[in-house]
């Protein structure tokens, strides 16, 4: 299967994605220095780390900062969640007049539970009156499109992803994405890509698939057995940004010491331009961790570069790959 057929310009509520393969809302990982990197090595979009709506309304300056992007992150969207409509819809507002948010996704899939515990995240999905009221609210509040990323159900063997999809798109939703598991799997087994189908059947907005997406092959397939408009890749880009390229382009990318040296250097730039040197040289490591997994001497490099206390230290452990 040749690139063209499957990468492609993904148009959602009318503003257009360049490429169809999306940067999944990585909490805790996917910062604008790991999103920017992304985007260079070909992602259509990236979407924020997900970002807690009540913390939103009652002013916590660490919740509105994940929406802050740099100018290299076009098109983007910002996810949020929470389960008080009203309070849903006012950070969708302030994140798209004031933080420059091209879209706004609404999380239904985080299986963590103290999210679900606060009847948020994956949870909404029991609950398909409250779904209607929250994406109808937030999309009309945002003023962009408004997309919805969910599992494919919240319990074991109960599948209400198509149900609730049409439900998203009966208020105004501009696409889905879909996790083909369930909350209670959290990210075990294998994605079942059969419910990405059946999403895809019963709905007329684009659908995203999302799941053990780790390679071009991987994409091919889910692109073949679900008939999805396009993919979000999140646990695959892990140490691994050129996953995107090497799905765009098909062709294998050469891994290789000052290919990894290079990223990484250039993300803990970008990190410390975004946070300063102390929060960026604490929050870089789990991503050094990732890009020397399963290299020579990577054991040995992890731990260097977790016991450096400055950046001048951490530029050093890097320096040696």
């Amino acid at each position: 299967m040749s690139s063209g057929n499957i990468i492609h310009e993904l148009n959602i509520g009318g503003v257009a994605v360049p490429r169809n393969i999306i940067l999944a809302p990585l909490a805790g990982v996917a910062d604008s220095a790991f999103r920017t990197v992304c985007m260079e090595y070909g992602a259509g979009m990236c979407v924020s780390e997900m970002i807690s709506a009540k913390g939103v309304h009652y002013g916590s300056r660490g919740s509105v900062v994940l929406a802050e992007h740099s100018g290299a992150e076009s098109p983007f969207s910002v996810q949020i969640f929470g389960s008080e409509p009203e309070i849903m819809a006012e950070a969708a507002r302030l994140f798209a007049t004031q933080y420059g948010a091209d879209f706004i996704d609404i999380n239904m899939g985080c299986p963590v539970p103290k999210v679900c515990g606060n009847f948020e995240g994956s949870y909404l999905m029991t609950q398909p009156e409250l779904v209607a009221k929250i994406v109808r609210a937030v999309v009309d509040a945002a003023g962009v499109p408004v997309t919805v990323k969910m599992r494919r159900g919240f319990l074991q063997g109960e599948e209400t992803a198509p149900e609730i999809a049409k439900i998203c798109e009966a208020n105004g939703c501009a696409a889905v994405a879909v996790h083909g598991r369930f909350r209670s799997e959290y990210y075990s087994g294998t994605c079942d890509r059969g419910v990405i189908a059946r999403v895809k059947k019963a709905v007329s907005v684009p659908v995203i698939a999302s799941g053990d997406v780790l390679t071009r092959e991987d994409a091919e397939r889910m692109f073949a057995e679900t008939e999805c408009d396009g993919i979000m890749v999140g646990r695959g880009a892990l140490g691994n940004p050129w996953v995107f390229r090497e799905i765009i382009t098909g062709e294998k990318t050469e891994v290789t010491g000052e290919l990894i040296r290079e990223t990484a250097l250039h993300q803990l730039e970008l990190s410390v331009r975004e946070k300063g040197e102390e929060t960026a040289v604490r929050e870089i490591k789990k991503h050094v961790a990732w890009y020397f997994k399963g290299r020579k001497n990577g054991a040995a490099l992890k731990n260097a570069a977790f016991a450096a206390t400055d950046l001048s230290g951490i530029k050093a452990v890097l320096e040696q790959i």
